[in-house]
């Protein structure tokens, strides 16, 4: 049987960091963790060892990647709130204020059908199953809505505050 893997595509699920030197794997082990882990179980998911992965959590520490919570033994997890920065930053890197701005508005419209449509100020605000049972629409349509909107919420804070970091360096550029 031939392989009909081809070169240039990923790896399987099971094996998503396959090829990737050991930096990679620890990095893309601690993007999929969700809570504080220890070195020794990111070092088997990774598949290194242990010393290696304490080196490397220590290195994603410093940089605001990972935190570390003391004990025994220490446990590190990824830093959301980095991530966050990271995105925002790219965001206003690559777009212009009236990109961002024009961006805000959409996502705002969006927001406000969603309000009007839901009669409600948030996604959480709505009662899924009493919306599905009352209208002609599934359940699952009632929490697609609700998660566009949820992101649209997210997303519109991350253009704004982009935004808002792109105009204040222009304004102190112009300045100064």
């Amino acid at each position: 049987m031939p392989n009909s893997e081809s070169p240039d595509s990923p790896p399987p699920f099971e094996d998503a960091f396959r090829g990737d030197d050991v930096e990679q794997r620890i990095y893309g082990t601690i993007l999929q963790t969700r809570e504080p882990t220890a070195a020794s179980t990111i070092a088997t998911r990774a598949d290194c060892d242990p010393k290696t992965a304490r080196k490397y959590l220590g290195w994603f520490t410093d940089l605001g990647i990972v935190t570390r919570h003391d004990g025994h033994p220490a446990t590190y997890e990824r830093n959301d709130a980095y991530f966050e920065w990271r995105r925002i930053n790219q965001l206003a890197a690559e777009h212009s204020v009236e990109d961002l701005q024009q961006r805000v508005q959409e996502l705002m419209a969006q927001i406000n059908d969603y309000e009007a449509m839901y009669e409600a100020s948030t996604p959480a605000a709505v009662d899924a199953v009493a919306i599905s049972e009352t209208t002609n629409r599934t359940i699952d349509d009632v929490y697609s809505d609700l998660a566009d909107w949820a992101t649209a919420r997210e997303e519109r804070t991350r253009y704004e505050r982009a935004r808002q970091q792109l105009a204040s360096g222009e304004t102190e550029q112009a300045s100064g």
